[in-house]
């Protein structure tokens, strides 16, 4: 805020307050209708004159107000005769209603002394002080806070409905602050990179205010940076041009300035945070992992690596990688070399543990993701491709000293795009495999520790005393560990946690054959005996559970899961888990969820294989997590769709799931086992349990239609589709193409879509399985609305309505006669279409259905507004969108803000239709497809061109155009007429 430039704010506190202060019970408002308050209840104002007195005394801030100033303030120029009179009569009675003491007399006027905290002006201010020295000081986020609390305090507009001159002149001045600070708030999301979400405000600011040139600068710089680089170009165009018709000006010259950096594409420009000013907290990564204290040995290597990190001080990106078996300590090393060479690397470290023994390595996109929020960069401003990603994440690191550890990689492939690119960083990269095709990196070979640093390793856990007294035994006990140090680690510490055994006790159980000393030197098979030392000690129970629980897929398992899979009550599955976790063979993950490290995971299941018996547990082990899934996943389907009777149509399970009385208790649980539950799906491709797999996939529709989780949805859901193929399944094939036809659906390839659910009708007929059949002809027929195939759309759909009425299945009517209403809508068939989509928002509120009642709402709504009833079109969409924010259904909930855009259209509300659509790009942005998108950026050049900005309208129609000719869409012509008048012009 420029307080030398901008206008003087009002109310300027005094040095200090009199004994007639106001109590801190007491408060006033001016930001907004003039008001007071005492213990929080609301306090009798009195007429507007009187508001106008009370208003001028609070606005002195504790200084004393003459009568003729008072008369002046209310009347102006022409007061009554008996104004004098007057203003002592409201005096009068503003002392009655005040507490006594706070209003006084002095000098022949009146003054009110309010407390620091009493008047929310003066709140306001203090807050707005704040925030200013929070952002000279780097604190951006709490300056933010500050400035955010500081505009909630406005209820309205200041002063409202007080006559008289002066509130008018103050209540112009209060106005100018308050843009101030929306202004320097918003200049400070663009500074944290929220540019995506500042272009909604903005242009809708711009439209209320279309004069005020720094507005259209911040607009201009935030659609900059979200990549919509004609757009801001055509703001500075609309810009010049209003003001040359408006006041016969040019732009100011920040904005001129501003154009020109656009023009030449300043890498500068875009970096949300200007350099000078002091980098966040979370800029400085610290995600080392902490060293061991009881580190050995490898000394050389100590050397040799911190030298090559050293080295990263000069010209060149210094990149080691440590290769050698599992267990053989290359984390453990990496993480003390690392340590050691913090000092040179000032701008942090970031670590990762890549999973790459696993069969779910991380994607470098995740651990891109991840590093770039460490590193400051907000959720909003990340991309979604890997070479985007990439690209950001290695200018992000141009100029600074960062430490990269990428514990535990697949392969070189894995690893590149985490490198970083520029002088002055190191990365350390560990992995099972020795990478010969990483260019130019440092190779280093791990074996096995020397018999002397495996003593002394041991030494350090167990203790000098007793190893000391038993020499012989611990060089035994490390020879029997292959001198391995994860295999050396493991037998020291159970040594050392239980001080009646003898260290020749442990060399003993070592020597058994069950863990013989060729298993623990023959490759993986050491890392296997190491853990075979820590199995061997496990109680039956404890040992089944470690077996069992190592043949889900999942990431991790929930105490839930895990008890379906051991088929055991909760509690006794938890007491199990938990020793698990203190013997160091499960890890907690979170409470109540448990995961296994990659290799023993593998471990597990070789003893599963090896002593699970009957072997035909293994495969009851996972049918019952495979149930359990599914018997939840309905529950939560039903809780959801009340009255559909997709739950009736699923397999039978024999295992019970959850059971939900609160929905949104299901659908918690719905997103927080989506991993688990789709890689069950993934794993159950099997004959014996294809069918179950299939209708778990179907009754998580959620996950898809969301938006989250739809692209490993769509891939299990192909890999379930050619599982049933392969196995000559019908029905599952069937039900697994409708399943592909909602995701391409939801993602806007209708023509993929189309070919699925025409599939999946077919399949459903030879099998006759008529619930999927209804559910794809319901898709064939949207698809065709889509599509302007309006004929096919209408038999698809009446067809659809049929079906579901012999399934009794209210719920999928409803969805037929919605989508039905839109094809007469399409058509022409206004009326109609209305009575339609009020038939089914009324089946929908029969059952209780409140997600797809929103559909219902969406539906009428759209035809509400053709037929011209725009309040009601607006309050139906308007309940829809509640619905779907609180489902967590972001399809959904930008396809509804888009459709309240288009009733703002045809209300001629264009500045809150600008702001809609943009708020619907925003959460489209990586769900519902290229096609949806086109159509939203048409809706916006329509509210642009609406508030006075044609040029920028004309770059979202060009881009929409572009879309649609992409895609071979029929609403290309439409957006080609909209063009038209423009370029003519």
């Amino acid at each position: 805020m420029d307080r030398e430039n901008g206008p003087r704010v009002p109310g300027q506190r005094a040095p200090s307050t009199g004994p007639g202060e106001v109590g801190q019970d007491l408060r006033f408002g001016v930001l907004g209708p003039v008001r007071a308050w005492r213990d929080g209840e609301a306090l009798p104002s009195g007429s507007p004159q009187q508001r106008a007195l009370l208003a001028a005394l609070l606005l002195r801030d504790g200084r004393t107000a003459t009568a003729s100033e008072l008369i002046d303030a209310i009347w102006g120029e022409e007061p009554p005769s008996q104004a004098l009179a007057a203003v002592r009569t409201y005096a009068s009675r503003l002392r009655k209603i005040l507490p006594p003491g706070v209003l006084v007399s002095e000098s022949g006027g009146y003054a009110i002394r309010p407390h620091r905290d009493a008047l929310d002006l003066a709140v306001a201010q203090e807050l707005a002080a704040e925030a200013e020295k929070l952002r000279a000081g780097g604190d951006r986020g709490a300056a933010r806070a500050r400035i955010n609390k500081a505009l909630g305090l406005w209820d309205g507009e200041a002063l409202a409905s007080v006559p008289g001159p002066y509130a008018e002149t103050q209540r112009t001045r209060l106005e100018e602050w308050r843009l101030q600070l929306v202004e320097t708030r918003l200049d400070m999301d663009l500074e944290a990179g929220a540019h995506a979400e500042a272009v909604s405000e903005l242009t809708a600011l711009t439209a209320a205010h279309p004069l005020r040139e720094r507005l259209r600068e911040l607009l201009m710089l935030a659609l900059y940076r979200s990549g919509r680089q004609a757009e801001a170009l055509a703001v500075y165009a609309d810009t010049r041009r209003l003001l040359a018709d408006e006041l016969g000006v040019d732009p100011n010259p920040e904005l001129s300035r501003l154009q020109q950096r656009i023009l030449q594409a300043d890498a500068e420009l875009a970096r949300p945070v200007e350099e000078s000013a002091p980098a966040p907290t979370v800029s400085r990564p610290a995600q080392l992992p902490a060293t061991v204290p009881d580190f050995t040995g490898r000394a050389a290597f100590v050397r040799e690596l911190g030298d090559r990190l050293v080295a990263a001080e000069g010209s060149v990106m210094a990149v080691s990688a440590l290769a050698g078996i599992g267990g053989v300590g290359k984390t453990t090393l990496a993480v003390h070399v690392a340590h050691e060479a913090r000092p040179h690397f000032p701008d942090g470290q970031l670590y990762v543990d890549l999973q790459g023994a696993g069969s779910r390595a991380a994607a470098p996109e995740t651990v891109l993701g991840a590093f770039l929020r460490a590193l400051g960069t907000p959720d909003s401003a990340i991309p979604d491709s890997l070479d985007e990603r990439a690209a950001l994440y290695r200018s992000t690191l141009d100029g600074r000293r960062i430490l990269v550890l990428l514990d535990n990689a697949r392969d070189a492939a894995q690893i590149r795009p985490l490198l970083p690119g520029t002088a002055g960083c190191a990365a350390l990269v560990t992995s099972r495999i020795r990478m010969v095709d990483l260019a130019g990196a440092h190779l280093v070979d791990l074996d096995v520790m020397s018999p002397e640093e495996a003593l002394r390793l041991f030494t350090r856990i167990v203790g000098v005393e007793r190893v000391s007294a038993e020499r012989e035994a611990a060089l035994d006990v490390v020879a029997a560990c292959g001198f391995l140090p994860l295999a050396i680690r493991i037998a020291a510490s159970r040594l050392a946690a239980r001080r009646t055994w003898t260290v020749a006790a442990l060399a003993a159980k070592l020597a058994d054959e069950r863990r013989r000393l060729d298993e623990l030197q023959a490759g993986d098979l050491a890392v296997k005996a190491t853990f075979e030392l820590g199995y061997g000690q496990l109680e039956p129970a404890q040992a089944r559970a470690f077996r069992l629980l190592g043949l889900a897929d999942g990431p991790d398992i929930s105490l839930t899961a895990a008890a379906a899979v051991l088929d055991l009550p909760l509690h006794d599955t938890e007491d199990l888990l938990e020793a698990l976790v203190d013997t160091s063979l499960l890890e907690s993950a979170a409470p109540g969820r448990y995961r296994y490290h990659d290799l023993v995971r593998l471990y597990a299941r070789a003893c599963a294989d090896r002593d699970e018996q009957p072997p035909a547990e293994r495969e009851r082990a996972l049918s019952r997590l495979l149930d359990f899934y599914l018997s939840t996943a309905a529950r939560v389907y039903a809780i959801e769709r009340p009255g559909d009777r997709l739950v009736d149509h699923l397999e039978p399970t024999e295992y019970e799931g959850l059971t939900f009385t609160d929905r949104h208790a299901a659908q918690d649980w719905l997103y927080a086992e989506a991993n688990c539950l789709l890689a069950c799906v993934r794993q159950s491709a099997g004959a014996g349990t294809l069918r179950r797999a299939v209708d778990l996939l179907w009754a998580s529709l959620d996950l898809a239609e969301s938006g989250a989780n739809s692209k490993e949805y769509e891939a299990v859901a192909a890999g379930l589709r050619e599982a049933a193929r392969d196995t000559c399944d019908t029905r599952a094939e069937g039900r697994a193409a409708n399943a592909l036809a909602y995701v391409h659906h939801y993602q806007g390839r209708f023509d993929q879509a189309d070919y699925e659910a025409e599939e999946a009708l077919g399949l459903a007929r030879s099998v006759e399985d008529p619930l999927p059949g209804c559910w794809a002809a319901n898709n064939r027929g949207a698809i065709a609305l889509y599509q302007m195939r309006y004929d096919d759309g209408e038999k698809h759909l009446a067809w659809a309505i049929t079906q579901f009425r012999h399934c009794d299945d209210r719920a999928g009517e409803a969805a037929a006669l919605c989508n039905l209403s839109r094809i007469y809508l399409a058509t022409g068939r206004t009326a109609e279409a209305v009575r339609l989509a009020q038939q089914g928002a009324d089946r929908y509120d029969e059952m209780g259905h409140a997600l797809k009642g929103a559909n219902g709402r969406y539906a009428l709504g759209m035809a509400l507004t053709a037929s011209g009833q725009l309040t009601a079109a607006a309050a139906r969409l308007r309940e829809a969108l509640a619905v779907f924010r609180d489902s967590r259904q972001r399809l959904w909930e930008g396809m509804t803000l888009f459709r309240i855009a288009e009733v703002d259209i045809a209300a001629r509300q264009y500045a809150a239709a600008a702001s809609g659509a943009e708020m619907a790009l925003t959460v489209l942005r990586d769900i519902g497809g290229e096609w949806r998108r086109g159509n939203v950026l048409m809706v916006l050049g329509r509210a642009l061109n609406g508030i006075g900005q044609p040029g920028r309208a004309q770059v979202c129609w060009q881009e929409s155009l572009s879309i649609y000719e992409e895609l071979g869409s029929p609403e290309a012509d439409e957006v080609r007429s909209l063009l038209t008048p423009v370029s003519a012009a």
